[in-house]
């Protein structure tokens, strides 16, 4: 039995993009979506990076230990999922940035890209990641 862990991101918002959205009207928007579940929207999330389960736990212990972001992805193993999103930007962006220097190559790709999608959720907040423990 292999075990992976993978990262999905929201790939589909339930929003015309073709109209700019007014700023007051904005955070109406986003509570639609929060609640969308409730009403019937489906998220649509693809996956944007998945590593083997070993090589997983090798790469969050980089992390520093005891901190927020190592707690945060330790949930992983702990609950077999976490959601990432627009709160855990900044504690899990310094937390990579800062290992990048103690990872290998695989290891650096992988923050490399998780980075990245931080990024993402920076630039538009409804977007977020869903990590799960997959057991094939």
């Amino acid at each position: 039995m292999s075990e992976t862990v993978v990262f999905s991101q929201l790939s589909r918002k339930f929003i015309d993009e073709n109209d700019a959205t007014p700023d007051a009207a904005q955070q109406v928007v986003y509570y639609s979506l929060a609640i969308g579940h409730h009403l019937g929207v489906i998220d649509c999330l693809e996956t944007a990076l998945s590593c083997p389960w070993p090589e997983y736990l090798a790469w969050i212990a980089t992390l520093e230990e005891g901190s927020t972001a190592r707690r945060k992805m330790e949930g992983v193993p702990k609950y077999g999922e976490i959601v990432i999103d627009a709160n855990h930007i900044s504690m899990l962006a310094n937390a990579f940035d800062a290992a990048l220097s103690m990872q290998t190559p695989e290891q650096q790709a992988w923050s490399k890209t998780l980075l990245s999608m931080l990024h993402d959720i920076h630039q538009e907040s409804a977007i977020y990641l869903m990590v799960r423990r997959l057991r094939d």
